[in-house]
């Protein structure tokens, strides 16, 4: 299979360059393309200038989602199109200025492939009658891994928290700051980000209202923390293999977590089990290499099949189930 990937050129590109290329060795080729905030701008000009699309089996975008939506127009016209979204999740947030939008714009691309972060999330687009598929959030298990380091901050998080659509996980870690004396540090990806994991004890996730969880959970688990992660549901845990108290430390509001917390400084023992555990899972589900295989399938899978009808000058696209 052939296969071109648009991504975003300034889109955490340390991390993700690792993931494109444990993707490309999935596939006969693979054209990775770095798209320049111009480029994802005017897709048509640039498919036009620099893109044979009769070349390619798939056509993965992996690009800005509010550029996108300006662009459905000629995005329609892509073949075998597969749509890669971190985001999707803001489609179902209240405070989200993208509420509904997910949606509206998938509408226009029915035959499309979409490859969801959140296993509720593409749960619900399914409901919604779109090809969507669940492709769990990962790392890069060459740099986050455990160091065996003395973990001098006994909670942390690692992470910017000014992020206007995730208010409420902003309000609840400043609290923790405030009450509980977290700390919350900033590092550049790659070798010093996992540093700093290896220094926190106990993680502080805060993904609420988000409806699944970021790929900071993952990171911190593949670096031996005790990852505590606000409760994203049944299904979501058992789609990830998530399990309270065993490999993770799940919470519904601060005081479960600071019982939880109380009862783990207790019992270091059970501490430990839990941070091993978690990194166990870590290391055989969510790394890249892993994920590559499971993104190969979903590109492998047959597409809808799209049907153009015409009347007059107008072009009509619908797919054929």
């Amino acid at each position: 299979m052939n296969v071109l990937m648009l991504v975003q050129a300034d889109h955490g590109s340390t991390a993700f360059e690792a993931m494109y290329h444990e993707f490309s060795k999935q596939f006969d080729s693979f054209d990775c393309r770095w798209m320049t905030s111009e480029n994802q701008a005017n897709l048509k000009d640039y498919f036009n200038d620099c893109v044979d699309v009769n070349k390619y089996d798939r056509i993965v975008c992996f690009l800005r989602f509010k550029k996108e939506i300006k662009q459905v127009g000629f995005i329609r016209t892509i073949p075998n199109l597969v749509i890669l979204e971190y985001d999707a999740c803001q489609n179902y947030m209240e405070d989200s200025k993208y509420k509904g939008r997910f949606s509206r714009h998938y509408s226009c691309l029915p035959w499309a492939r979409i490859i969801s972060t959140g296993y509720s999330i593409s749960k619900q687009l399914r409901k919604e009658g779109f090809d969507a598929v669940f492709f769990p959030k990962g790392y890069d298990g060459k740099i986050i891994k455990n160091l065996g380091l003395y973990r001098d901050i006994e909670l942390g998080f690692v992470g910017n928290t000014r992020s206007k659509t995730y208010q409420q996980r902003k309000v609840f870690l400043e609290d923790m700051v405030a009450t509980e004396g977290l700390t919350i540090a900033k590092t550049d990806p790659g070798e010093a980000y996992n540093q700093m994991l290896n220094r926190i004890r106990y993680f502080i996730s805060a993904d609420i209202g988000i409806g699944e969880y970021m790929q900071k959970n993952v990171e911190a688990m593949a670096a031996g923390c005790v990852v505590f992660s606000w409760d994203q549901g049944e299904e979501e845990n058992a789609a990830l293999g998530f399990q309270d108290m065993v490999n993770i430390v799940l919470y519904c509001d601060k005081t479960s977590l600071l019982k939880k917390l109380s009862d783990l400084k207790r019992n270091p023992d059970l501490a430990q089990k839990v941070a091993l555990n978690g990194q166990k899972l870590a290391e055989e589900k969510f790394t890249y290499k892993k994920l590559g295989r499971t993104f190969s399938e979903y590109l492998s899978r047959p597409l809808r099949h799209k049907k153009v009808t015409s009347r007059f000058f107008f072009k009509k696209y619908e797919w054929e189930q």
